[in-house]
């Protein structure tokens, strides 16, 4: 006798069952494919792992034994099941609907995430979303997490796929009021006279350097700033600049809705460097769910809106 499942497989299952219904090995085994000798040595095998004759054989009949119509019910059973395991399989490969987990860094979920989910929940309402705000790489198969929204190069990220979702370039930016009676840098070397803040990376712990590209030489300059204020969360550091602390380099993205309401101007604008590169990232691409396929389309059809006409730097300033 076995202790389970591990001799009784599916194939020995609908064997049975295509002998019982006409009674015969030889229609079995066109209904199935097989020789009818085939069907024989499937039913054997059944029977001897399991120590129970299941058939009366004849020459020119096959019939139930008591043990074997008592096995038709639950074998049935198990074939219908069967079948709703496969419709569940079918459909859950078809329909757009479900958990979708995402994670991002924090500045990324309140001003590019944000903004796209009422018109997400709208166009979408069976997905759900699992919003994750986290400025570390999170393993995505450990974590159970779809997707993750990254900046920079992911060369090094091995079995992912990447897909770009926009680009941003990062603008130095100051309050009209702390530009009041100052004269505005007019080149990266004018930096050096001002109330400069800046951010700590938390890989290495380091003051990130800032860096342009010459307007006329299209030389690429890298400064490293001595600021007054550090801070190593981008949100926080902002708000020092919209009170007019000092002069910050942000991404675009962070500072866009402030520029457009006037509340910083973009200094040095002609020195902008290359533009940083905002990618989607996702596990291997094949048998991804349906629902984060859509969501990933439907962010790629809705990059945050970064166009800005930079108001003028206040005529005090000048």
């Amino acid at each position: 006798m076995t202790d389970g499942f591990s001799d009784l497989s599916l194939s020995q299952l609908r064997c049975f069952l295509a002998i019982v219904e006409p009674g015969s090995f030889a229609e079995a085994g066109r209904r199935l494919g097989l020789s009818p000798p085939a069907v024989s040595k499937t039913m054997a095998r059944l029977e001897a792992a399991h120590g129970v004759k299941l058939l009366h054989r004849s020459t020119h009949a096959v019939s139930l034994t008591d043990e074997g119509r008592a096995l038709v019910p639950s074998t049935r059973a198990a074939e219908r099941a069967l079948g709703e395991a496969v419709q569940v399989l079918d459909h859950a490969g078809t329909r757009i609907g479900g958990m979708v987990r995402l994670t991002a860094p924090v500045a990324f979920l309140r001003h590019c995430v944000m903004p796209l989910l009422p018109a997400l929940r709208r166009a979408s309402p069976d997905i759900h979303l699992d919003l994750r705000a986290s400025n570390d790489l999170l393993d995505l198969a450990g974590h159970g997490i779809d997707m993750a929204i990254r900046t920079g190069g992911l060369d090094a990220v091995p079995g992912h796929v990447q897909q770009l979702w926009f680009s941003c370039p990062w603008v130095v930016c100051a309050a009209p009021s702390y530009l009041a009676g100052r004269s505005p840098p007019t080149a990266p070397d004018y930096l050096a006279e001002h109330e400069l803040i800046g951010f700590r990376a938390s890989e290495d712990g380091l003051v990130r350097a800032w860096h342009f590209r010459d307007p006329q030489t299209r030389e690429r300059l890298r400064v490293v700033p001595d600021p007054v204020l550090v801070f190593d969360d981008g949100e926080t550091g902002w708000r020092a600049v919209t009170d007019g602390l000092g002069i910050a380099r942000a991404p675009l993205f962070l500072a866009a809705g402030a520029l457009r309401e006037g509340r910083v101007v973009e200094l040095l604008r002609p020195w902008r460097d290359a533009e940083m590169p905002v990618s989607i990232l996702r596990r291997e691409a094949a048998l991804t769910p349906p629902r984060v396929e859509h969501v990933i389309a439907f962010l790629r059809r809705h990059a945050p809106e970064l166009a800005v006409d930079s108001p003028p730097v206040p005529a005090a300033a000048l």
